[in-house]
This record gives structure tokens, C-alpha cells and sequence, in this order.
């Protein structure tokens, strides 16, 4: 089981999404009231209670847990949790809690993108009674612990349904996907890199910069992000996430322009990563090159379909 030590309260718990080493975690916080922060997708939710048990957290004591948004990555293993969990409740935003109560256009969209894949990776997904449910959205607050309350931030971008969570104690920010994707596999090699994630179908770029800057104008000491793992360098993350945004968005346009599939643009947004990380060191062989191309694959998808998106409607109204 791999359980990482974030400070003394904070750990994570490595989900192994995808059946990948450090793709996507569950963050405890030991408060007064334990607290998860993601769930990850069905499969992972053997991996969080392995990780309580080992942590010595009894899955009955765990009060509150909280999806960042409703993606499968995040929050597929909801229902599932709750039921080892039955004194928590779950924590999201208000955009979000009809399609876990009701999940079924949550698992058709995902059968539409993974096809035959989808039992493996993300069977099965419990519809979560609304009574077990609490939304929280921008402003709102959530006391775990005498001198622990979370602020809950409305952050667009990456999905409408989803928000990012303040944390007072350790001035950090649990930031989802709205400011990308941590690669923690080239950590080891002393190498902290971040890219955007601009998946479909409710990416938008302007949203996405805006949440991203109101997050820097906070100074946090850290930012814990949904894939992988958490950063104390947060103004220099996010601006690299802010660089790359913009040279994504740069591309994106250009294949809108010249009717380019998905897959050329992801190669090509893949040759300006490679380029960069051989810059950083890193050889076009590094055991990080998988999940850089599976996260190109899915941003070049997302980034089509906003253009497409702005098209229609500038259409509608000419």
C-alpha cells in the first residue's frame, strides 16, 4: 500500500487508477472529523480502505468525503466509499450532486469514451442517496476541526461542477484538475512539471486562467493536486500550468483551423513536451512518457471540442 506523508495531519493514499503508480490519490485529513478528500473511481476504493486501515482509521470513523468534481477519476467510487463508510457524508458541488444521486449519464458518457474498457475501470458506480449528500459551492464553509475550517471555492475550467478546497492549517489549497496535472514520477529526479488538463467536454480556457490566477493571488504554501501528489512551490506550478495553457490553447486553434484530428494534435502537443523535458534533462524514455501521452490524447480532445463549441455559437448569433 502505498500512504504518503504530507505533514502530520495530511496523508495520501495512492488509488492505483488505471492500475498506474501515482495517477490519482485520496487525501486524509486527521482532523477531529477524518476527512477524504477524492474517492478516485470504483477500483481504487479496496486501495482508501487499505490505506485507513493501515493509517489506523477505522472506515466507520470517517465523517466527510469530498470530490473536487464529478469526473469518474474523482468521484466514480463515491457510492461505493459511502457504503464502507456509513457515518460519512459526501461533500460536492452543487452542479454535481443530481448525477451521483442519478449516475446514469455519468456511466453512458464514459461507455461512449472507453467502450469494452469501462467495466474494468470503472464498474460499479452506486447511485448515493441525496440524504447522504451536501453541497457546497463558493463561500461556503465546513468545521472538521476546532481550528480547521474549509473554504470551499467555486474553480471552473477544468469542469462547471467543479470547486477546490481551502485549507487553513497548512495554508494549502486542494486544487483538483483545475490546475492540471502534477507528474510526480519525474519528482525523484529532482524535475517538478505540470500540465494543464483540458479534457472534454467542459473545458474553457478563460475560466481555467481566471481560477488559476485567483489561486496564485492567494500565495498557498502548498496545492495538492488530484493527479499526483502535492507541491510546495505553488506560484512556480501554477505558472507553468499558465505557460502551457496558453501554448495548448495556441495549438488547439491551429488544428481547429486546419480540421485536424485529435490525434495529430496530440502528437504535436507531445513533440513541444518532449522538447522541453529533454531541455529539463529528461529522456523520451522515462517510465513518466505513458502518462504524459494518455493525458495529451485526452486534452487534444478537449481542446477540438471548445473550439468547435465557440464556433456554434458565434454561428447562432451571426
Amino acid at each position: 500500500m502505498a500512504i504518503t506523508k504530507l505533514n502530520e495531519r495530511i496523508k495520501l493514499i495512492d488509488g492505483f487508477d488505471l492500475g498506474l503508480e501515482q495517477r490519482t490519490g485520496s487525501y486524509i485529513i486527521q482532523e477531529q472529523d477524518i476527512t477524504i478528500i477524492e474517492t478516485g473511481p470504483s477500483p481504487s476504493v479496496p486501495h482508501v480502505v487499505q490505506g485507513l486501515n493501515e493509517l489506523g482509521i477505522a472506515p466507520e470513523s470517517v465523517r466527510y468525503i469530498i470530490v473536487t468534481h464529478i469526473h469518474l477519476d474523482h468521484a466514480g467510487g463515491a457510492g461505493l466509499l459511502l457504503q464502507q463508510c456509513p457515518n460519512a457524508t459526501l461533500i460536492v458541488h452543487p452542479k454535481g450532486a443530481r448525477h451521483l444521486a442519478d449516475p446514469s449519464r455519468l456511466i453512458a458518457g464514459a461507455r461512449a469514451v472507453y467502450g469494452e474498457q469501462f467495466d474494468r475501470l470503472f464498474n460499479p458506480i452506486e447511485a448515493i442517496p441525496e440524504q447522504r449528500m451536501e453541497i457546497k459551492g463558493e463561500g461556503d464553509t465546513l468545521q472538521i476541526g476546532p481550528n480547521c475550517v474549509l473554504e470551499f471555492w467555486d474553480t471552473p475550467g477544468h469542469a462547471n461542477h467543479h470547486f477546490g478546497i481551502y485549507e487553513p492549517v497548512s495554508n494549502g489549497f486542494f486544487a483538483g484538475d483545475t490546475a492540471g496535472i502534477r507528474y510526480a514520477q519525474l519528482i525523484e529526479d529532482g524535475i517538478e512539471f505540470y500540465l494543464p488538463s483540458t479534457s472534454p467536454n467542459q473545458f474553457d480556457p478563460k475560466l481555467m486562467t481566471d481560477a488559476i490566477n485567483r489561486m496564485k493571488a492567494n500565495h498557498f504554501d502548498v496545492v495538492y493536486f488530484g493527479h499526483f501528489g502535492a507541491t510546495k512551490n505553488p506560484d512556480a506550478a501554477l505558472q507553468q500550468v499558465l505557460e502551457w495553457l496558453g501554448v495548448f490553447v495556441e495549438q488547439g486553434r491551429k488544428a481547429f483551423e486546419e480540421n485536424e484530428s485529435a490525434e495529430t494534435l496530440a502528437q504535436r502537443l507531445l513533440v513541444l513536451v518532449k522538447e522541453q523535458l529533454v531541455q529539463m534533462g529528461v529522456d523520451d524514455r522515462h517510465q513518466v512518457m505513458p502518462y504524459i501521452e494518455m493525458d495529451l490524447h485526452v486534452s487534444a480532445q478537449g481542446l477540438l471540442d471548445c473550439f468547435h463549441k465557440k464556433a456554434a455559437r458565434q454561428n447562432i448569433h451571426k
